[in-house]
């Protein structure tokens, strides 16, 4: 595998590897386990002495495939392939935490992800604060003696609102903490966090990286000396291992990623620039390709492309959301994003329903919030399709 191969060739033959028949695409192998030539190999393979692989939930060929893919992709040094996007997220966190540390996030976040670190860390005897991401002085302000990880999505769900990661990642060298950068909204294509100074990567591969709707899956990468000291045994004794079956689904999808990103993004782009027009019954569109995003100067500096994801308000509420999604056609309503089907969502009632009224305030998601989720469909067709439910909606 070459280091000078382009993204889009890295994603169809980085990591491939191929059995004695040399099969076009790759096998999967579906076992539980993995036999060994003699007793002596068996311990040697167990000791380490040796490389080969022992057992699924620790890893598979097929698995192994898609984690080298995605360490080319995203310039990692290793992975480890999860059974969900919210899999990798939880085992990225507590694996490197133990009672009395503590958690600096961005209160922008999916709601399982805040969760994880509000509700769940805090079980465990581990501390968290919540700030408002976009400001890096209250990283610094949150900072305490005993922080060890940063937690930021960016864009953020579902307001796409940005984190400057070099800056967080700067405040966290000084300190010995850990960034852990969920990635998802952005694409590897269009951020690289890795290389703007976090030190761990996390997605739902359920996203664009399938991106058809199929297989649940996520994975965690960053430097193989973290994974050996923090990931390996816990990922080992807790089993959150991806089926083979799902790395190889997934390894059919990432083929494909740049095309469906390039095609999603584009309509993305079109669909935002339609919707800002309609100021008669869209109060706001929040796009990262469009120079009126509040943070475009940060999304310059980081992204190299916009998103596959509008957030928008309509000015009648509620009301008015639930009335144009019920009304589109080609958009389909669903809390799922990336795919390659256009999606719609009301964040307020389906993925930040758990949140406060006034934690949905902080975030900016009011009743009138949608978010829409570029598909690779004409983008014609799609702006016909918002214009007519528009058509519906009252001013």
């Amino acid at each position: 595998m070459s280091k000078t191969w382009r993204p889009a060739t890295q994603l169809v033959h980085g990591g491939t590897l191929r059995s004695q028949f040399g099969e076009t695409s790759e096998a999967i192998y579906l076992t539980q386990g993995f036999v060994y030539d003699t007793s002596e190999a068996a311990e040697a393979r167990f000791k380490g002495e040796t490389d080969g692989f022992i057992y699924a939930r620790y890893g598979s060929p097929t698995n192994d495939m898609f984690e080298k893919r995605m360490c080319a992709l995203e310039g990692a040094e290793d992975a480890r392939a999860t059974a969900s996007g919210m899999a990798a997220v939880s085992a990225a966190i507590l694996c490197q935490l133990k009672a009395g540390d503590h958690i600096v996030a961005a209160r922008a976040l999916f709601g399982s992800c805040r969760w994880v670190v509000e509700t769940l860390a805090p079980k465990y005897g581990i501390e968290c604060t919540l700030v408002d991401g976009r400001f890096v002085e209250n990283w610094e302000k949150a900072i305490r003696p005993n922080t060890k990880v940063f937690f930021l999505e960016s864009p953020t769900n579902p307001t796409l609102e940005v984190v400057d990661i070099a800056a967080v990642a700067k405040l966290a060298n000084q300190i010995g903490a850990k960034v852990v950068v969920d990635n998802v909204f952005a694409t590897p294509l269009f951020q690289k966090p890795l290389e703007l100074g976090a030190h761990i990567v996390v997605y739902s591969a359920t996203k664009h990286i399938d991106g058809q709707g199929r297989s649940l899956g996520g994975v965690i990468l960053s430097d193989k000396q973290w994974i050996s000291e923090n990931l390996q045994d816990y990922f080992r004794h807790t089993g959150p291992a991806m089926s083979p079956f799902t790395a190889w689904t997934l390894l059919k999808g990432i083929e494909t990623l740049p095309l469906r990103v390039t095609q999603q993004t584009a309509n993305a782009a079109k669909v935002a620039d339609f919707l800002a027009e309609q100021t008669n019954k869209v109060a706001r569109v929040i796009y990262p390709g469009r120079k009126d995003h509040p943070q475009a100067d940060i999304i310059a500096k980081q992204m190299s492309g916009g998103s596959t994801l509008v957030a928008f308000e309509l000015k009648g509420g509620k009301e008015a959301a639930f009335k144009l999604q019920n009304a589109l056609e080609i958009v389909k309503i669903s809390n799922n994003l990336g795919d390659s089907k256009s999606l719609i969502t009301h964040p307020a009632t389906t993925t930040h329903k758990n949140l406060t009224d006034e934690a949905r305030a902080e975030l900016g998601i009011s009743p009138g919030t949608v978010r829409f989720s570029a598909g690779i469909e004409d983008s014609e067709d799609l702006v016909e399709d918002f214009a007519r439910a528009l058509a519906l909606v009252s001013a």
